[in-house]
C-alpha cells in the first residue's frame, strides 16, 4: 500500500511537473508575443508621428489664397467636364442620326440604280 501510494504520489508529481513545464512554455511564448507587439506599436507610433509632421509641413506651404485658387480651378474644371460630357452626348446622338440617314440614302441609291438598270422593275416609294 505504501509503495502504491508512493508510486501514485510520484506519478502526480510528474504530471504536475509536465503541466508546469507546459504553462511555463506558454508564459514564455506570451511574453515573446507581448514584446513583439510592443515593438510593433512603437514602430507604428513613430511612423504616425512622421506622417503627421509631413502633413503639417505640407499645410504650411500652402497659403489660404493658393488653396482658394486651387478650389476655384477644381470647380471650374468640374463644370468644364460636365459641359464636355453633355457636348459629347449631343455629338454622339447627331452621329447616330447621320449614320441612320446614310443607311437610308444608301438604300435609296441602290433602288434608283436598280431602276436605271431595269426600268421594268419599278419599286413604289
Amino acid at each position: 500500500m505504501t509503495e502504491a501510494g508512493e508510486r501514485r504520489s510520484g506519478m502526480l508529481a510528474e504530471q504536475d511537473d509536465e503541466r508546469e513545464a507546459t504553462w511555463r512554455e506558454r508564459a514564455l511564448n506570451a511574453e515573446d508575443a507581448l514584446k513583439a507587439a510592443h515593438t510593433e506599436i512603437l514602430a507604428q507610433r513613430t511612423r504616425i508621428r512622421e506622417l503627421l509632421g509631413e502633413i503639417r509641413d505640407l499645410e504650411g506651404e500652402w497659403t489660404h489664397e493658393a488653396i482658394q485658387r486651387i478650389n476655384t480651378e477644381n470647380t471650374t474644371l468640374k463644370q468644364r467636364v460636365h459641359q464636355l460630357t453633355a457636348d459629347n452626348r449631343t455629338i454622339e446622338e447627331r452621329l447616330k442620326a447621320a449614320r441612320s440617314n446614310l443607311r437610308f440614302q444608301d438604300r435609296r441609291v441602290a433602288d434608283l440604280e436598280a431602276q436605271i438598270a431595269d426600268p421594268s422593275a419599278r419599286v413604289q416609294p
